[in-house]
């Protein structure tokens, strides 16, 4: 897909991609705040239904490079609209399981798209901008995932508890069409694809660079689902939080998320390594502060909302260190990066659950994320002297 150097020409195809990417987070997250309306309509048991939400994840990160070498013959806009078919599929079949086990793998079959998806669209958006506008142009699709934690999910979830959560998931459904729609509409058709080479783009992926990128982006995801897969109770615990200040947290945190992505665009443009430091560094700073911050309403709120901002500031340029560091295998390193994310939403939910079931107490989950945040800050200064030795090598 060539080039389109013009601001008014890059609009459309990254508006698409935009739609797109808010109807898959609204998928994604809007049966967390569904769990016990649905264990209910399937009859079974909260922490069951709950292993919905894993489903969707190992989906993620087992879709992600099959799909990707799947569609690679394809041109970019038909694989795209490929993958939301299989979006808009998965909705459908979820909204008419009739049982928890059809539920579970319906669940499975509208993860698939969604690593190939934002892999495929990430390196379709850097190619629709100049060179120095890459960053915020993957940012720019991204945009429409946070937004979904703004606008789309609590949305679905009113329309579950209100009519119920089969017609929830049918409404995502009609999103996945309307993307599709949108999809054809604003990309040029394209070139065909070419049969991948998987030896070759696997040599590329074990490419120690690439593998460093890859390892930043599992660690950061990990610091920031540390604390989100916990915070409703984290929030009670230390903030004594009532229902109506959790819903405004839960806001804040999405607006901080939607701020984070826009400002980790445009610093990743100035520089990649700059802003992942950067960011990490202000993540891994608030988390530690989190057991004083937390103590005050007041001070949470700004807190939550400044914690979101540096959580998501880290997407664009993590996205883009993964591209470029496997130049010569962008889209397949692009949705595998993606998987790399869902890793470590597994990985923070499971550290998270360990510091809590170790009876260290809500207080030590905030420090558990900051630590892994500084870890993965101290990778980007090793991904740095990496390339540094090849650059001059002795």
């Amino acid at each position: 897909m060539t080039a389109i150097p013009d601001q008014r020409g890059s609009r459309w195809p990254l508006l698409a991609l935009a739609i797109g990417a808010f109807g898959i987070g609204t998928t994604e997250f809007s049966p967390m705040g569904l769990l016990p309306v649905i264990a209910d309509g399937v009859d079974v048991s909260i922490p069951t239904a709950g292993l919905l939400v894993s489903a969707y994840a190992i989906g993620v990160m087992a879709g992600a490079p099959v799909m990707t070498l799947l569609f690679a013959r394809f041109g970019k806009r038909t694989a795209l609209m490929c993958l939301m078919a299989i979006f808009t599929l998965g909705n459908i079949m979820s909204a008419l399981s009739p049982d928890y086990w059809t539920l579970l793998a319906s669940r499975v079959v509208t993860s698939l798209n969604h690593g190939a998806f934002f892999g495929l669209g990430a390196v379709v958006a850097a190619s629709v901008v100049p060179r120095e506008r890459q960053a915020s142009a993957v940012a720019t699709m991204f945009m429409g995932l946070t937004i979904a934690n703004v606008g789309g999910v609590p949305l679905a979830t009113w329309i579950g508890q209100q009519i119920g959560w089969r017609e929830a998931f049918a409404g995502t459904a009609v999103l996945g069409l309307v993307t599709i729609a949108a999809l054809w509409l604003a990309l040029p058709k394209g070139a065909p694809g070419q049969r991948p080479d998987v030896a070759r783009e696997a040599r590329v992926l074990v490419q120690p660079q690439v593998l460093v990128a890859l390892l930043t982006t599992v660690l950061g995801s990990s610091a920031m689902f540390t604390l989100y897969t916990y915070v409703a109770p984290l929030l009670d615990v230390l903030t004594g939080a009532s229902a109506t200040f959790l819903t405004l947290a839960l806001v804040l945190v999405g607006l901080g998320f939607t701020f984070g992505n826009w400002l980790g665009g445009r610093v990743a443009d100035w520089s990649l390594d700059g802003a992942t430091a950067i960011f990490l560094a202000a993540l891994a700073a608030i988390m530690l502060a989190m057991p004083v911050l937390l103590g005050s309403q007041s001070v949470a709120a700004v807190t939550l909302l400044a914690w979101g901002a540096a959580a998501f500031a880290i997407v664009p340029p993590v996205q883009m260190r993964v591209m470029q560091a496997a130049a010569d295998a962008p889209g397949l390193a692009s949705s595998i990066n993606i998987g790399a994310f869902n890793l470590g939403n597994a990985i923070g939910a499971a550290v998270g659950g360990a510091v809590i079931s170790l009876g260290l107490g809500y207080a030590a989950v905030p420090i558990a994320g900051g630590l892994l945040a500084a870890s993965a800050l101290g990778l980007v200064w090793i991904g740095r002297r990496k390339s540094a030795a090849l650059a001059c090598p002795v």
